[in-house]
């Protein structure tokens, strides 16, 4: 007898868990509407703005303005693209502490592309011609005091450029 009442005793539990498991499901498929549409909602990207410093095997090193859409391609042509022994396999990116002070980019002008002098003050484009011809025609400089030689260059316009420019060997 004592069988009996165990064997009772577990079937009542099994009904009651298969109940159970059947309406479970009942209420869930209850609530699942195939008509409803998926909601999918992606962050919005950080926008990135400021300045990154370009270094290494690049024909122009220094600072450039960087945007949230720049890609390390056209970061790497606005330097003046790569060199010829480039290895582009393996970059570095170096994000540099907040409120750490950046050396100011200077500009050589023996190497300089007639945009990029440009970009100095009180060098249009008629004085970065006349520096890339004096270049052409008297070779590279030693110094940057020699930039007051270029015609249009004078000491007015030295004092405004003479932290921004530097002259490599």
């Amino acid at each position: 007898m004592a069988v009996t009442n165990l064997n009772r005793y577990w079937g009542i539990v099994t009904i009651l868990l298969v109940a159970i498991i059947i309406i479970g499901g009942i209420a869930v498929w209850a609530k699942y509407s195939p008509n409803q549409p998926v909601e999918i909602s992606v962050p919005q990207s950080q926008e990135w703005q400021g300045e990154i410093y370009i270094d290494g095997a690049v024909t122009h090193p220094g600072f450039y303005s960087l945007l949230a859409e720049d890609s390390i391609e056209t970061l790497i042509q606005i330097a003046g693209g790569a060199t010829s022994n480039t290895d582009l396999s393996k970059l570095k990116l170096y994000v540099s502490e907040a409120g750490v002070e950046q050396e100011s980019q200077k500009i050589d002008i023996n190497r300089a592309e007639a945009w990029l002098l440009e970009a100095l003050p009180g060098i249009g484009e008629t004085k970065a011609r006349a520096i890339i011809a004096y270049r052409e025609q008297y070779g590279s400089f030693h110094n940057i005091n020699q930039i007051v030689k270029v015609t249009g260059i004078g000491a007015t316009t030295y004092e405004q450029i003479k932290d921004l420019i530097t002259v490599a060997d």
